[in-house]
């Protein structure tokens, strides 16, 4: 699941990890071992590919620090019942951190990671553009939708959802959520894209930032939905649209009280979903006690999330899997207070992962959290070794935080000026206007200090 709150509830670097590389793959024999014949990091070649053979091209944009991306690639994108598909599409996957990837961004805007985008090479249209988590079998009604679509044959309310898909893909939040809620409204009650329909229309009212309804038609459709990942991710993201819901709106308590419950019932022990999914539900439950001001329901909430999501971490087959997690386990225990409970996982998979510069990120800011200055400044220097694009910024911001708990004024300008800097060798899909004004802002301050 797409995780909304995370930024919220914890500050700095919180997300993924990756079991792949990033590198660009110079043949397709290159994925022989994987399902799916992943072209990596170059869109001017799978669209070339994919205008040549006639195909529509399936896009998966990640970013290292993203823990549902990681979910992905380490639990999903890996099953080999996927491989029976690879001959449906070109299949291009696109690391969002890499400076080289800045061009699909500005093409193909995307708010959300991960996003797939299933593309008519034709006249390089987005046909689908779906944000967050998927299982196999979701993938597959995904891939029936982008062909349905990228052929023109879909009718009655396959058509509005394909309808609803190219909208959204066109960025048109507004116009998608229109049409998919039309499609909802027309297609039976046995629908087997009701899910998949509701989840996308949720995300469009989300982008389109009509947040009260959201909530309102995520009420009213999840009992329509059956107990499913689908399910968990419509529960999660209405309750999640209705903590944007002002305060003095008719009814909005109960709103978001009932969308709790709905919440919570979704993720129930026995419900199969992946974990990702079922730890994005948790973080959004924690937001909602957070936002009722009750700290002890936020904590204990925290407690059954941080429990769960070790027991997920103890079952994972390989590191890759097991650091999927760490992001979350690191929002929960700092709800929870108890940093050290997470602190030995982290440095363990920075251990054995020594090519990705998460677990030094989140360790500079654990450890800055702890009083551990030292130790953070030298984690922070290992993540900067390492860390490109946009996430970039983000370790030099915190790392202007070490230094203000040092005292050390000067090398706190000088990060912001260098994180400054770099921002304007990125392209605005990559630094965003938004990221530039807070370091702008956070220098100004700095300065300010005595």
């Amino acid at each position: 699941m797409k995780s909304h709150l995370s930024s919220l509830l914890v500050v700095g670097l919180l997300a993924c990890t990756t079991a792949r590389t990033s590198a660009v793959s110079e043949t397709p024999a290159a994925h022989a071992k994987a399902p799916l014949p992943f072209i990596e990091d170059d869109y001017s070649r799978a669209l070339s590919e994919a205008k040549s053979r006639g195909l529509p091209l399936f896009v998966d944009t990640w970013a290292p620090w993203c823990h549902t991306c990681r979910s992905m690639r380490a639990y999903v994108f890996t099953d080999e019942a996927l491989a029976r598909h690879a001959g449906r599409f070109v299949w291009l996957e696109l690391n969002t951190d890499l400076p080289g990837n800045a061009g699909f961004l500005e093409k193909y805007p995307m708010e959300n990671w991960p996003t797939f985008f299933i593309i008519d090479p034709r006249e390089e249209k987005a046909l689908v553009r779906f944000a967050g988590s998927a299982t196999v079998a979701q993938l597959e009604r995904l891939f029936e939708d982008g062909e349905r679509a990228y052929r023109g044959v879909a009718q009655g309310p396959e058509a509005l959802l394909a309808r609803g898909d190219a909208l959204y893909g066109e960025g048109k939040a507004a116009e998608a959520a229109d049409v998919l809620a039309q499609a909802l409204a027309e297609a039976p009650a046995d629908w087997s894209r009701r899910g998949r329909a509701l989840e996308s229309l949720l995300m469009a009212q989300y982008g389109a930032k009509r947040h009260e309804a959201c909530a309102r038609t995520a009420l009213a459709e999840l009992p329509r939905v059956p107990p499913s990942p689908s399910r968990a991710n419509a529960a999660g993201l209405g309750l999640s649209c209705s903590l944007s819901v002002a305060g003095d709106v008719r009814d909005v308590k109960e709103l978001r009280a009932s969308l709790e419950e709905k919440a919570r019932e979704a993720i129930a022990p026995g419900i199969a979903m992946p974990a990702d999914d079922r730890s994005g539900v948790f973080e959004v439950l924690v937001g909602a006690r957070e936002s009722a001001g009750d700290e002890a329901g936020a904590k204990t909430v925290a407690g059954q999330w941080l429990t769960f999501l070790e027991g997920e971490a103890a079952k994972a087959p390989n590191p890759e899997a097991r650091t999927v997690f760490d992001s979350h386990r690191m929002s929960a225990a700092l709800v929870l207070g108890d940093l050290m409970r997470v602190v030995p996982a982290i440095e363990q998979s920075e251990k054995e992962l020594p090519n990705d510069y998460n677990p030094p990120a989140r360790l500079a800011n654990l450890y800055r959290r702890l009083g551990r200055l030292d130790d953070a400044l030298a984690a922070s220097d290992r993540a900067l070794t390492k860390v490109q694009g946009g996430r970039r910024l983000r370790v030099l911001s915190e790392r202007t935080d070490i230094h203000v708990a040092r005292g050390e004024k000067d090398a706190a300008v000088r990060t912001l000026e260098d994180a400054l800097a770099y921002a304007k060798t990125l392209s605005g899909a990559q630094a965003s206007p938004r990221q530039v004004a807070a370091l702008e802002k956070k220098l100004a301050d700095v300065k300010a200090k005595p």
